[in-house]
């Protein structure tokens, strides 16, 4: 029989395969171009904790102002 020349047959290929598909899922950036991730701003947490309660309008208008200034 010939099992060394049974290497290079659809053995290669699935080695090869399996290969590549190994380098695409360890070699993928998780935040990938379709994706729309966004970022929350000082801003939106600002809001987000005044909206929850977390902080007084005083304090949110005066976080604001500081916020915005800069």
């Amino acid at each position: 029989m010939h099992y060394g020349h049974h290497f290079w047959g659809m053995h290669f290929f699935w080695w090869i395969f399996w290969i590549i598909i190994l380098i695409w899922i360890f070699a993928t950036p998780y935040n990938l171009p379709g994706q729309r991730t966004k970022t929350e701003t000082p801003l939106d947490i600002l809001k987000k904790r005044f909206a929850q309660g977390e902080i007084t309008k005083e304090d949110f208008e005066e976080k604001k102002k500081f916020l915005e200034g800069n």
